[in-house]
């Protein structure tokens, strides 16, 4: 297939990222392939090699995916196209014959290590963890017998010739991972009335008040926030950048008016998309920050600059 018809994923096989992208209607005609990490995902649409990258973007226990977020802040400009929302509970899968007893070692994404702690502690208080590149992997390494278990999805064991220890754990009831499709910058496709736009800034210059001024932009706008994540640039210590999450679309008077209140207020700003809810949860919009509401606005001003104001 060619690079029009690939995309790539944090792999390796076997991920909740793969189960996530499976749930994508497009997933069946497209040419999958797994990448070792975040950054090699989004690379390969950088360089033409694949249309579109799906990788996580934020966890509702852990918060965002930092390989992600600074990726997307980093390098030349990425947009998001589309979101999944997958429940995520997890298995501990281990090699035949192996008894909960036995399990001295484990291994799993450090995402998942917030997810599963406390029943770390309840079940295998002893028990050694180490980070893998991604849960799969980590079943990988038990396969190979350099880890006891590995924590990962259940329909992962398979994969690897593992079995499901235990089953459903987690320590937060309805944890939800959150993954997007990217692809290179192109025309937003149209609003549907349910939108999220991802932006991410860096302001002018640090004096007090600095952040506030910027998020005054989108409450005096009537934009609700949905996600606001600070990431180091690598400038020095007390530089930061900021990943942003609002409701509406780049259409929508409202959204539109902001992002150019930010690119006045901000050093710079870096546009990565408006796309589908994966909810479907259209925003609520206070008085006056509709759409006609800003028609109106406009009108009434240009009445005025006619001297029939």
């Amino acid at each position: 297939m060619s690079p029009a018809s690939r995309y790539t994923y944090l792999g390796p096989e076997g991920t909740f990222t793969e189960a996530a992208l499976h749930t994508l209607p497009e997933a069946a005609t497209r040419q999958l392939t797994p990448m070792v990490s975040v950054p090699a995902a989004l690379d390969a649409v950088r360089s033409g090699e694949a249309q579109a990258a799906f990788v996580p973007i934020e966890n509702s226990v852990e918060g965002g995916v930092t390989a992600t977020l600074d990726e997307l802040a980093s390098g030349s400009p990425l947009m998001i196209y589309r979101e999944v929302l997958l429940p995520i509970a997890f298995a501990l899968l281990v090699r035949p014959g192996t008894a909960l007893g036995d399990v001295k070692t484990v291994t799993g994404h450090p995402v998942a290590q917030p997810q599963v702690r406390k029943w770390l502690a309840s079940n295998l208080p002893d028990a050694l963890w180490e980070s893998a590149a991604s849960n799969a992997d980590g079943a990988r390494l038990v396969q190979e017998g350099r880890y006891d278990a590995a924590f990962a999805g259940e329909f992962a064991a398979a994969t690897y010739g593992l079995e499901p220890l235990v089953t459903g754990i987690h320590d937060a009831e309805n944890a939800v991972t959150r993954f997007v499709l990217v692809g290179r910058p192109a025309r937003p496709a149209a609003p549907t009335g349910a939108d999220k736009t991802s932006t991410v800034f860096w302001l002018r210059r640090d004096h007090p008040g600095a952040l506030l001024e910027v998020l005054q932009e989108f409450a005096a706008r009537g934009v609700n926030m949905m996600r606001i994540e600070s990431r180091p640039t690598g400038e020095g210590i007390g530089r930061y950048c900021f990943s942003v999450d609002c409701e509406g679309h780049v259409q929508d008077r409202r959204v539109g008016d902001v992002l150019m209140g930010l690119k006045r207020a901000c050093r710079e700003v870096r546009f990565l998309g408006s796309y589908p809810r994966a909810d479907e949860q259209p925003p609520t919009l206070r008085a006056g920050t509709g759409d006609d509401d800003f028609v109106a606005a406009a009108d009434w001003l240009t009445r005025c600059l006619d001297g029939g104001g």
